[in-house]
């Protein structure tokens, strides 16, 4: 009986462990991913500039509104209200500028366009 009990708890700490090991890799992941990203030198430029939301909501009308709704309350795309509490400044940087989720078109605003945008954003 005690050899049973010694092999389970083994057991667990080794589960307990590759699991452990398993979520820093991941967490090591995203941090990469975070700090490659805030390498790019467009991302960079574009925090480094205080956005107008009155600006940003001028940009998003004239290419957002047709698929996100006038008021940011979605229509083909989805709602982008409170968006910047769900993704970081980063990921929405990089959600506008790559085009990779269809039917969303690559855009690319100049960086203090995108700055506005951001602060545009925010304001939802």
């Amino acid at each position: 009986m005690d050899n049973q009990l010694a092999t389970k708890d083994s057991w667990i700490w080794q589960t307990a462990l590759a699991v452990l090991a398993i979520f820093a890799v991941v967490i090591l992941v995203v941090l990469g991913v975070y700090q490659f990203r805030l390498s790019d030198p467009y991302v960079r430029n574009v925090l480094s500039l205080s956005g107008n939301p009155v600006q940003g909501h001028e940009i998003f009308q004239m290419n957002c509104a047709g698929c996100h709704g006038t008021q940011a309350d979605g229509r083909i795309g989805p709602s982008l209200l409170g968006v910047s509490d769900r993704k970081s400044k980063i990921s929405l940087i990089q959600q506008v500028i790559s085009g990779q989720t269809p039917p969303m078109p690559q855009f690319q605003p100049n960086p203090q366009e995108m700055a506005d945008l951001l602060s545009y954003l925010e304001s939802l």
